[in-house]
């Protein structure tokens, strides 16, 4: 029976990813969505963010709900 250590002869055509390089794989893929997601938000969070103009005319009282004519 071989050593798992020993050096092999020829090339590998199709090597398979081990435990540390899957979970390598999903740390990255985890940190990559809640990058991607944050960066998603804040994209749509500054392009629906109120007008600073609009928001500054509005008056709040008891009787904010009725029209003002």
């Amino acid at each position: 029976m071989r050593n798992q250590f020993a050096g092999r002869d020829g090339f590998v055509l199709i090597k398979s990813p081990n435990h540390r390089q899957q979970a390598a794989r999903r740390k990255l893929a985890v940190v990559a969505g809640v990058v991607a997601l944050a960066i998603a938000s804040g994209v749509i969070g500054s392009l629906t963010s109120a007008n600073p103009v609009a928001v500054g005319e509005a008056t709040t009282g008891p009787f904010s709900y009725f029209p003002s004519e």
